[in-house]
């Protein structure tokens, strides 16, 4: 399950790593949220021969899945989520597992401990910090009116022992290596990358338990990362930026912060 994430890191470096051609400027967006907008990477049309330039473009969409063949999106759950064992599979996913694969650039995600009535939150970062792809999928849905709506999902698998602790699942992660293959729609078939759903290696993320400020959607700002007394002080980058509240537009709500 991933039913909140983040992305901190700055438009260069997204740039950077997912080699996209260029990117809209965007501020930090520490609790992203169901049906929010999200950023994803996807392949770009086939690059001219010889032509070294970038071939993936980024986009945004919906985070909520809209299958192509839905009549009224009302009438189904909201999709954030695919399990990557069955989604190739499955009738809502099957036809975006095969022609539109996507990235989903992230710092982090939000996973919640159960204990009894009690609930804990956790911020699950890479260790050490920096940016990852999680698999994702992406699909345009026509309203009845005529306009289109992109929509995405993010691929889940079985919790790595960084995270099993916590919750049973985790995010899908693709590494840089394997970006070019994940993206492949038009010669990889879902076969021919199922070996990429998979768990991150062990020692790949660190979780630290934090305040529930993360639970209301309206808390945007840094704060929310920062660990409850006795988990491990944040990093001196974040501690700064909880300092001088550099969170962006005050405006609460995340739809328009792109």
């Amino acid at each position: 399950m991933c039913g909140r994430f983040t992305l901190t890191a700055s438009p260069e470096e997204v740039q950077a790593l997912f080699g996209l051609l260029d990117l809209e400027a965007f501020p930090p967006r520490y609790n992203i949220a169901p049906t929010q907008p999200i950023l994803l990477v996807v392949a770009g049309p086939p690059r001219e021969p010889g032509s070294n330039l970038p071939d993936r473009r980024a986009l945004l969409v919906r985070w909520g899945l809209i299958p192509s063949w839905a009549k009224n999106p009302r009438d189904l759950p909201l999709l954030i989520n695919a399990r990557s064992e069955t989604a190739a599979e499955k009738n809502a996913f099957r036809a975006a597992m095969r022609h539109r694969r996507a990235l989903v650039p992230a710092s982090g995600f939000y996973e919640w401990k159960r204990d009894g009535n009690k609930s804990t939150p956790y911020f699950v970062r890479p260790k050490g910090g920096g940016l990852v792809a999680f698999a994702g999928l992406m699909e345009t849905f026509a309203e009845p009116g005529g306009s289109e709506i992109d929509t995405g999902a993010i691929l889940t698998t079985a919790a790595n022992a960084d995270v099993a602790s916590i919750h049973d699942r985790m995010p899908v992660v693709i590494q840089p290596a394997d970006y070019a293959r994940w993206l492949d729609c038009r010669t990889q078939e879902p076969r021919d990358v199922a070996d990429l759903l998979r768990p991150a290696e062990p020692g790949f993320f660190e979780a630290i338990a934090i305040s529930d400020k993360v639970n209301k959607v309206a808390n945007t700002g840094p704060e929310i990362q920062l660990p409850l007394p006795g988990e491990r002080p944040p990093e001196p980058a974040a501690a700064k930026a909880v300092e001088q509240k550099t969170v962006g537009p005050k405006s609460g709500p995340q739809l328009e912060l792109f």
